[in-house]
């Protein structure tokens, strides 16, 4: 373990965040890291419980408690606390892929569950996996290592989230030959358009492929697999069929057929990449864009220009009406407030969390408690409040005589039990209608599945959640020598399930193909 009476004798201690007014002035990463010496002494805080829930991946109500990807973190704590970080990398690199990016956007199930947590605060494992993983960067740990032998296999993942990266890296490690195709210009999936800069830097992405690309690892990007020919601007398209057009004069369609013809097996690890819309009076009014579209412009911009070439949806001068208060809807508030919004409201529609745990959500489930991010952090310091609005919803957008939003009709709601199911239930109070001025309306709803194009493509069934249907626990479709994993699997997720689900489904494939596996 880290220090028998660590957790007695050392608080808590995360890294230093650069001050709001200061990180909006630009779209980098806000977090200054401890140093080394302090990082071992947050590890020694490390108990090694002998029940490791952090480590568990449990779903407890639904959500989960502890790491999805059973990481070793008591061992690597203990590592960590005695200076071996060799050892440590090589403990966290059993069981994760990508610690680069699960130490920066994991919300931290498993600090959550941390015995520590129970009367008092957890370890900080989120910090300690990043210091693992960048010294290992710092010190030529994490350079590439291809394998020494080739099966002769080949392998053709189709998107390169987390969930395919995870099953590329894996089949590659196992000797296979893998290409990757993205229908994006850059790899990386929502690591790369869905997560903003300052909390995931491109460059962070940019170094991993580098490392897949010299130990075997092959790229198509701008490669739309079971896309038409037809164009159509992805501002114009609709939430159902955006995917299956072609947006760019660099975007090409890939038939299925060649797929299928060319590689030995097919992993389609697309995502959940179908946003739910508002179904509201007005709403094909101007100036109302789903979160993914405003979110992807804004960083395909800032990386190709620094937002010089203005190709982007912008919030400057605006009023900002965010409609979604889960992780999307901060990422939108954060982005707005840089690109200079008038001002930001964001609605959920579900109550206020308390500020601790109520008695019906007991340690080690994940606590429903108000979180305050950095995206609301930034308008309470910029506007002098949070931007949340509880128990609310938009009842109709009003537009001008040029079919631009101006205003929103919200409208209050109550929930209560429904006498005939029990379950509770939303309705608008009565009465309680106003009118909220904006000038851009982003909708961060969240995502109701797969854009079912590419599954059509490629002949494989989907569920009555419209995500790829297989086998309780299994990866394998209903199409032989196809596998699918990460959202467009089970839906939208977190990226340490998505990498769960890539490495997975990677064994599904290696036991295919080699009749075992050793992944």
């Amino acid at each position: 373990m880290g220090k028998k009476t660590g957790f007695l004798e050392y608080d808590r201690e995360t890294s230093l965040e650069v001050s709001p007014k200061e990180r909006i002035q630009n779209f980098n990463e806000f977090h200054i890291p401890l140093s080394r010496e302090k990082q071992r002494t947050q590890a020694a805080r490390c108990m090694e419980c002998g029940v490791p829930f952090c480590q568990s991946g449990m779903l407890i109500g639904g959500m989960a408690s502890g790491c999805p990807l059973n990481n070793l973190i008591p061992e690597w704590n203990d590592l960590i606390y005695n200076g071996n970080w060799e050892g440590a990398f090589d403990r966290l690199k059993k069981t994760n892929n990508f610690p680069e990016f699960t130490s920066r956007v994991c919300p931290s199930p498993c600090e959550a569950a941390c015995t520590c947590n129970l009367n008092g605060e957890p370890v900080s494992n989120k910090e300690n996996e990043r210091s693992i993983i960048e010294t290992a960067y710092a010190n030529g740990l994490a350079a590439p290592k291809a394998p020494n032998v080739r099966t002769g296999k080949k392998i053709a993942v189709i998107g390169s989230g987390p969930a395919g990266l995870a099953a590329a890296d894996q089949l590659n490690k196992r000797g296979h030959s893998v290409t990757v195709y993205e229908r994006s210009d850059r790899i990386g999936g929502l690591l790369m358009y869905g997560i903003p800069n300052m909390k995931l830097e491109k460059q962070i992405i940019d170094r991993k492929i580098e490392v897949m690309k010299a130990e075997g690892v092959e790229f198509v990007t701008n490669a739309n697999v079971g896309a038409t020919k037809i164009s159509m601007t992805p501002m114009v398209a609709k939430e159902d069929a955006m995917g299956e057009y072609l947006t760019n004069p660099e975007e090409k369609a890939v038939k299925a057929d060649s797929i299928l013809k060319e590689y030995d097996s097919v992993v389609l690890a697309c995502g959940a990449s179908n946003p739910r819309d508002i179904k509201a009076k007005g709403r094909e009014a101007k100036g109302i864009y789903f979160a993914v579209d405003f979110l992807k412009t804004t960083t395909k911009s800032l990386l190709n220009s620094g937002l010089e070439d203005n190709k982007f949806v912008s919030a400057k001068g605006k009023n900002v009406l965010v409609i979604g208060g889960g992780d999307t809807g901060n990422d939108c508030v954060g982005t707005s407030i840089r690109q200079g919004a008038k001002s930001v409201v964001q609605l959920e529609m579900m109550p206020k969390p308390p500020a601790c745990r109520a008695a019906d959500n007991p340690w080690p489930e994940w606590p429903k408690v108000l979180k305050t991010d950095y995206g609301q952090e930034e308008a309470i310091a910029v506007f002098g409040q949070d931007p949340r609005i509880y128990e609310t919803t938009v009842k109709e957008f009003i537009k001008d005589k040029d079919g631009n939003v101006v205003k929103a009709k919200c409208v209050k709601l109550a929930w209560k039990k429904d006498a005939k199911t029990g379950r509770m239930a939303m309705s608008e109070i009565e009465g309680s209608e106003y009118e909220v001025p904006c000038d851009l309306v982003l909708i961060a709803a969240g995502f109701l599945g797969t854009q079912d194009y590419v599954a059509k493509a490629f002949g494989v069934e989907l569920n009555e959640r419209t995500n790829v249907k297989t086998e309780a626990g299994g990866y394998a479709t209903n199409v032989p020598k196809i596998f699918t994993a990460g959202d467009m699997h089970r839906g939208q997720s977190l990226v340490v399930w998505a990498i769960r689900e890539g490495r997975e489904a990677a064994k599904a494939v290696d036991t295919v193909l080699m009749g075992y596996s050793n992944l």
